[in-house]
């Protein structure tokens, strides 16, 4: 059996909170629950074409289900070995979180690119959250692709990087890092990816 290698694994947010840092800072902090972690199976360049482990992580609520994901790694694991995220990250390690945002629905510009608006005053009733002109003049004499507009704002894939690790606890299976994660906590989290950063 290979040494542990693996510097990614999977966790569901619950909560933020405030921690004090070993040298005595008061820092926001988020709590994340690690489900058990299984290699279900092994991804090989002689049969696939590129070298991975599928990883099996186990739902904490509902008995029998379970939530498949890949991670690329140079080392081969046997199927059935628990990957221990206690054995990948201890305290005061560096960590990057990968997570789906928070969906708000469809948005202005004000709130999704932080546009200005327009004057408060002089009879403007209607003109203080909207975009204004943001084309271009007559050369190309049309609206440029990719401009900002209103639109969908969240539910996209986001990374955070430079979190640091503030207490991992095995007996209850819970991280805590610095900082914001991203998603929603409790109940409707989705799993958020942590790599171990060097």
């Amino acid at each position: 059996m290979v040494k542990m290698m693996i510097t990614t694994f999977f966790a569901k947010k619950v909560k933020m909170t405030g921690k004090y840092t070993p040298e005595g800072n008061y820092v926001g902090a988020t709590v994340l629950d690690v489900p058990q972690i299984f290699v279900k199976d092994v991804r090989t360049k002689e049969k696939h074409g590129y070298q991975a482990v599928r990883l099996e992580v186990k739902s904490q609520k509902v008995k029998g289900k379970s939530n498949v994901r890949e991670v690329r790694t140079e080392e081969t694991y046997e199927p059935g070995t628990e990957i221990k995220f206690d054995e990948i990250v201890k305290v005061g390690d560096k960590i990057k979180v990968t997570a789906i945002s928070k969906g708000k629905g469809f948005a202005g510009v004000v709130k999704r690119h932080h546009f200005k608006g327009g004057p408060r005053t002089h009879g403007q009733s209607n003109r203080e959250r909207a975009p204004g002109s943001s084309g271009s003049t007559t050369t190309p004499g049309r609206v440029l692709r990719g401009t900002r507009r209103a639109g969908h704002m969240g539910n996209s894939r986001v990374s955070t990087g430079g979190l640091k690790i503030l207490e991992v606890n095995p007996q209850n299976r819970t991280l805590t890092v610095t900082g914001a994660v991203p998603g929603a906590g409790r109940n409707k989290a989705g799993l958020v990816t942590i790599t171990k950063q060097s």
